[in-house]
């Protein structure tokens, strides 16, 4: 791959805060062989993509956090699973594999299918070509991430994670009751495995107070990346962040609408108040 796996944007002046943001699945850098490769043309190929969500966060730095993204598209690698996630159904003379339901449905580190089942590839990739996509991306992304949750423990005695996410617009139509209003965001830690009540409180409020309306944990409560970084009992905390996409863009063309700076100026607001929840002492304050 030539283009750079992963970028990281660090704030001008130094991080003054132990909140961390994320995003795993926004990259849209796809590799022409990766293309060739595969029987979808480029717009079903970006289905699973979580588009934009870097740019909608793209403030972070600005408020002192850190701010993670990949480049390399879900379709490629999936960030939000485990290394051992391997499919033997994509991947040729692979021995063993970690049997779960994600990686029987296609949805392993890597992926089989894109979003409604849509098969990826002619046949079989190599394991060579999937260990190559491993450690040019999931090890660097995943390296760069432990390392700043560890500077962040050592530095503020704690770890904020926001790992930032969409969701398809249809993806909640069997969760919301028949006239009740849609979540604009749903928020997942692992119904309180992941972070402690007191922090996922307060970043549900910095979305409310933008006008969004949040749910918790349903459909999406999180994956590998919040149950691996949540680890409240250490004052490492994750919380995953799904935000509908209808809100910001158009799904069928994968563009922003017309709505998108407004709803980015709100999330800015969100962004700026989540921030500064690491500079309140928040293990003190999740000890009370």
């Amino acid at each position: 791959m030539p283009h750079k796996r992963i970028d990281l944007a660090m704030p001008e002046g130094g991080t003054t805060t132990s909140v961390i943001f994320a995003s795993p699945h926004s990259g849209r850098a796809y590799p022409p062989e990766f293309l060739s490769a595969s029987v979808l043309d480029e717009r079903s190929i970006r289905s699973s993509e979580d588009a934009f969500v870097d740019m909608l966060f793209a403030a972070a730095p600005v408020f002192g956090a850190p701010l993670l993204k990949a480049n390399a598209p879900r379709a490629y690698v999936d960030l939000n699973r485990g290394a051992d996630e391997l499919d033997p159904a994509v991947i040729d003379g692979l021995k063993t594999s970690l049997a779960n339901a994600r990686v029987s449905s296609g949805l392993g580190v890597i992926p089989r299918v894109v979003s409604n089942g849509r098969a990826i590839y002619r046949g079989k990739i190599t394991r060579a070509e999937a260990d190559r996509r491993l450690s040019e991306v999931w090890h660097p992304y995943h390296i760069t991430l432990s390392r700043l949750t560890s500077d962040n423990l050592r530095r503020f005695g704690e770890s904020i994670l926001i790992d930032c996410h969409s969701m398809p617009h249809e993806a909640i139509e069997t969760f919301v009751r028949a006239g009740a209003p849609r979540p604009d965001i749903v928020l997942g830690d692992r119904f309180g495995s992941a972070a402690s009540a007191s922090i996922v409180a307060l970043v549900e409020a910095a979305f409310v107070r933008q006008g969004f309306r949040v749910a918790r944990n349903a459909p999406f409560s999180g994956a590998y990346i919040v149950q691996t970084y949540g680890r409240p009992a250490r004052h490492q905390h994750a919380v995953q962040v799904e935000i509908d996409r209808a809100l910001y863009m158009d799904e069928a063309s994968i563009q922003p609408n017309a709505a998108f700076d407004a709803v980015k100026a709100r999330l800015t607001g969100a962004i700026e108040e989540i921030a500064s929840i690491g500079r309140i002492g928040s293990v003190q304050l999740a000890a009370e």
